[in-house]
């Protein structure tokens, strides 16, 4: 398990966070001079260099995202222009994309963040920006709501790419796009003008994901260990009825894909974050806020728990918690992760999103007044922040484009690049990992900087 430091702070980073920043700025600019945007958006490295999968468009927004957030933290102005000026012309595709549940990735990463930026003054106030970001946020958060699935008992999910049938535990973090949308005044209209709360729909989603993708060992199934995570759950379209697990790149349905997990962890803490800036009376008609708190917290600390139980001590994960041959590497909970073993690969980027996720999870709690639970997330969360931002995980090769080393993608489908020399995948980078590192690390310099609070949703004006 995690060995949770308690002596590391923020502050202590200063020195590692300067280098990552300077780092990450050189890598932006490569992919920016040297990468063929003809072929489709970078999606993870080959050999050190940015390639494309076709699969889901789910990582541009990652892209021009990453160029906003070195601007946020550094404040040059290079990158902002890259980033603003990339989002009006590239991402309005996103915006109106009816076949994915990513527009909590796409577009708060690039519309989202250049609004809050607005909003905090980093970026100057001109009211028809502003109006353009708003507008787009609005219009992603209602084509977002209207993937909709049923339930039997009641309310229902956004649906996976993969159909109306399924449920993916990645949407958890998407769904801060109907936060926003919510916050900005927006509702959904459908036939005969019917209008969908979009707060609703945000509960409601956020309640079936933590009945029926996160684990709570209380007997649900034969592998139901507390803070377990599926990567996907079936339902019956045609009766709304629940029917089983699935996953589709971790190992098993009865074994936790890391990854998954970490979007659970990330997902429910900045949405108990977010129900804090709610006022009572807007969450009585859902259950009101005792219950919807209670939910989430749940589903946050059972699987923030849990990546700390079953994660290396360095605080970064093996690709997946029963991965068929981790037995061949002996007690491997009891030592740092091994990148360049020979049986299994490690995932770096689940680890970048988990570390968000138990250090805001540790802020909340803290907040609360819960200051031994709180420190426990907190410390474990600085730990993994630590582990990232030091070889073998900080890319300091200027040859190769990725920041953060030996991210996985895709498993089972073997897409993920294997040097000859290794029997599995490592060494290569992914859009998702380098930009939710990044995001992670200038959550952890505001905090040592004293400086706003990072949030996903902008203030008001």
């Amino acid at each position: 398990m995690i060995k949770i430091n308690d002596k590391i702070k923020p502050s202590d980073l200063k020195t590692k966070i300067k280098n990552f920043w300077d780092l990450s700025a050189g890598k932006i600019l490569d992919i920016e001079r040297n990468y063929d945007a003809s072929k489709s958006s970078p999606v993870f490295t080959d050999r050190g260099k940015y390639t494309t999968r076709g699969w889901t468009e789910w990582t541009q927004g990652f892209q021009w995202g990453s160029t906003i957030l070195q601007y946020d933290a550094t404040g040059e102005s290079e990158f902002l222009e890259i980033g603003r000026e990339n989002t009006v012309k590239k991402m309005a595709p996103h915006l109106t994309h009816f076949g994915v549940h990513d527009h909590g990735f796409n577009n708060i990463s690039t519309y989202g963040n250049l609004l809050r930026l607005m909003s905090e003054g980093k970026i100057n106030f001109n009211e028809w920006e502003r109006n353009f970001y708003e507008i787009a946020l609005k219009c992603s958060s209602a084509v977002q709501a209207k993937r909709w699935t049923k339930i039997s008992e009641g309310g229902g999910y956004i649906y996976s790419f993969n159909g109306p049938h399924s449920l993916f535990a990645d949407t958890i973090r998407s769904l801060r796009i109907l936060a926003v949308g919510y916050k900005l005044g927006h509702e959904m209209l459908q036939d005969h003008d019917e209008k969908i709360n979009l707060l609703e729909r945000l509960i409601q989603h956020a309640q079936t994901t933590a009945n029926y993708i996160v684990y709570y060992g209380e007997g649900r199934d034969s592998y139901d260990l507390r803070g377990r995570v599926a990567h996907e759950s079936v339902f019956n379209v045609n009766d709304g009825n629940y029917r089983c697990p699935n996953s589709q790149q971790g190992y098993s349905p009865f074994s936790t894909w890391t990854r998954g997990l970490a979007w659970v962890m990330c997902g429910y803490a900045e949405q108990l974050e977010f129900l804090e800036t709610l006022g009572k009376e807007e969450l009585i008609p859902f259950g009101g806020q005792e219950f919807i708190e209670a939910l989430m917290l749940k589903a946050a600390q059972a699987a923030c728990d849990f990546y700390i139980e079953q994660t290396p001590t360095d605080g970064i994960p093996y690709w997946d918690t029963g991965a068929p041959l981790l037995h061949k590497l002996g007690d491997y909970l009891e030592k740092p992760a091994d990148p360049y073993n020979d049986y299994e690969p490690v995932d770096s980027s689940a680890a970048a999103i988990a570390a968000q996720g138990l250090l805001r999870l540790g802020h909340y709690l803290n907040k609360k007044g819960e200051s031994e639970q709180s420190a426990r997330y907190w410390q474990a969360g600085l730990v993994v922040i630590n582990s990232l931002l030091d070889e073998p995980y900080l890319s300091k090769d200027k040859n190769h484009q990725g920041l953060i080393l030996h991210s996985i993608y895709h498993r089972p489908n073997g897409w993920d690049t294997t040097s000859p020399e290794y029997n599995i995948p490592n060494g290569e980078s992914s859009m998702w990992g380098d930009y939710h590192i990044r995001e992670a690390v200038l959550y952890i310099q505001r905090i040592s900087q004293n400086e706003p609070y990072l949030v996903f949703w902008p203030e008001n004006k």
